[in-house]
């Protein structure tokens, strides 16, 4: 077995393992330098030392931990982020860009700046976006990295407040985005209009994820719509269902709407048997086969 520990390089940020087999008395939240794509960079623990296969065996490892010195750096860099951020701002505004510059991030030497952007209009402001990055290099003494992000992604790094009035949840405790699919919204009976399962980052809210599985779960317990049932009270057609309740509402045959829990439903009257020890599958089948050998015989009457 391999000892990783797994960490953060943001907070609620997707998380990494990386190799501690020096290391194995590390804390939950402790600080630490790890090997990053872009040289050595500063991480938070989220989960302490563990044991993995040793076929998932990260390939970078901690490197020490962090010092008081490596925080007061990172700190120092922060100020220094925020003034790179209100220049790039100004100058793509100036330059006329269609672009919006959401964050501006150095590594843990400052000698690299990471800027996460969204922009339209990308084939035509290209040259001008490549004009942009290299005098901002120059004045800022440090290596460009252009990164363009994606709708959640930016209101991940934007923040703000979703249709519930709380903050959301990309940015609170949301650390990877799931797939959505409209199908999720019909699943739990919502709406179906675009504008009110949306959200702020105008793709599908990531909350119809949090509840699918259970209402897809209570979903299979229940009659679909439209199939026919039969109740204390006649029979009649599935006209909604209700998962949380485990109750259907049924159209009675004399049109008439009534609740029912899902135990209440008696199963519906069958058609006697034939009486074939086969059953009706195996009597199609039969008279299926009947069929083709009697064309059969006629291609052949008709050929003679």
């Amino acid at each position: 077995m391999t000892t990783v520990v797994t960490v953060q390089f943001r907070p609620v940020g997707r998380t990494y393992d990386f190799n501690a087999h020096n290391f194995a008395d590390l804390e939950r939240d402790e600080y630490l330098i790890v090997e990053g794509k872009d040289g050595p960079a500063l991480v938070q623990v989220v989960q302490p030392p563990h044991s993995v296969r040793p076929d998932r065996e990260p390939t970078k490892s901690v490197l020490r931990r962090a010092t008081v010195w490596d925080l007061l750096e990172r700190e120092r860099l922060k100020d220094l982020e925020s003034e790179a951020l209100d220049l790039w701002q100004s100058e793509a505004r100036e330059r006329g860009l269609r672009m919006r510059v959401l964050e501006c991030s150095y590594n843990l030497d400052g000698g690299q700046l990471t800027v996460s952007y969204r922009a339209s209009g990308k084939r035509r402001r290209q040259r001008e976006m490549r004009n942009l990055q290299r005098d901002m290099a120059r004045r800022l003494k440090a290596r460009i990295e252009m990164r363009e992000v994606r709708d959640r992604e930016a209101a991940k790094l934007l923040d703000g407040v979703g249709k519930c009035g709380r903050q959301l949840c990309c940015t609170t405790w949301l650390r990877e985005f799931r797939h959505i699919r409209p199908e999720m919204a019909r699943t739990q009976q919502l709406t179906e209009n675009r504008d009110e399962i949306t959200g702020v980052c105008g793709r599908l809210l990531c909350c119809l994820s949090y509840e699918d599985e259970m209402y897809r779960s209570l979903t299979r317990s229940l009659p679909k719509v439209g199939a026919r049932v039969v109740t204390p009270q006649g029979a009649g057609k599935v006209r909604y269902i209700f998962p949380l309740k485990k109750t259907v509402t049924v159209t009675l045959e004399n049109d008439i709407n009534a609740e029912f829990g899902v135990d209440e439903l008696l199963p519906p009257k069958q058609d006697p048997s034939c009486g074939s020890c086969g059953g009706c599958t195996a009597t199609r089948r039969a008279e299926g086969e009947r069929e083709a050998e009697q064309r059969a015989q006629d291609q052949q009457a008709t050929a003679a």
